[in-house]
Parts: C-alpha cells; sequence; structure tokens
C-alpha cells in the first residue's frame, strides 16, 4: 500500500511540475483564421520592439594597475610591430646584399677567365718570336 501511495505523490508532483511549467512558457496570442490583415498589423504593434544590439566599451578605470596593465600592452604591441617592421627590413637589406655578393663573385670570376686568357695569348705571342728547345742536349 506505501508504494501504490509514493507512487501516487511522485505521479501528481510530476503533473502539478509539467502543468506549471507550461502555464509559466509565454506563447504569442494567434490570430484567429478569420482575422483581417490590421489585426494581424496590430498584433506586431503590440509586441515590444527590441533595439539592435550595441558595442558598448567599458570607461577606463581609475585603477593605477589597470591603467599601467593597458599601457604596458599598448607599449608591447607597438614594440612587436616595430620588431616585426626591422626584422623584415633587414631580411630585404640581406636579400640585397647577397645578390649583390653573387653579382661581384661572378663578375671576378668572368674577369679571371679573361685576365688568364690575356696572359696566354701574350705568353703565346712572345713564345712564336723565340727559337723552339728541338729536344737537342750538350
Amino acid at each position: 500500500m506505501t508504494k501504490a501511495r509514493i507512487l501516487m505523490i511522485g505521479t501528481a508532483f510530476a503533473a502539478l511540475a509539467t502543468t506549471a511549467a507550461h502555464a509559466q512558457t509565454a506563447q504569442p496570442m494567434q490570430a484567429a483564421p478569420g482575422a483581417d490583415a490590421q489585426g494581424q498589423v496590430s498584433m506586431q504593434a503590440q509586441q515590444p520592439m527590441t533595439p539592435p544590439p550595441q558595442n558598448l566599451v567599458a570607461p577606463a578605470s581609475p585603477d593605477p594597475l589597470v591603467q599601467k596593465r593597458n599601457a604596458d600592452a599598448q607599449a608591447s604591441a607597438e614594440y612587436r610591430a616595430s620588431k616585426k617592421a626591422s626584422k623584415a627590413e633587414l631580411k630585404a637589406a640581406n636579400k640585397e646584399a647577397k645578390a649583390q655578393y653573387k653579382q661581384e663573385v661572378r663578375n671576378a670570376k668572368i674577369n679571371k677567365k679573361a685576365d688568364k686568357e690575356a696572359a696566354k695569348d701574350d705568353l703565346n705571342a712572345a713564345a712564336d718570336h723565340a727559337p723552339k728547345d728541338q729536344g737537342e742536349q750538350h
């Protein structure tokens, strides 16, 4: 008998909670199927208008620790931006210097080759006038 009573009380509480939750939910009134368009417009006019969302900015805090934190964050951001710009500038300068070095090496190789050929030509020109060694031994 006690189990049946507990079961009935639990069911009653569940039904009561369900009806209370259903009664608390706000459901908009629906116009009857025979209502005219003006009735629907008046229903929309009665609903409260919600303003569009706005971005709210909190005023600056008078707390000196908060001000210091904000100033440090701003200085840190400026430093990072400056560091990034300097790094990009250094990278561009290094790239330009490397290209210039490669061009100088290329030119030096070309000059060295030209000097070798000129020296060889001078040596061959001077060798034509001298008597050739016939391989005779004295």
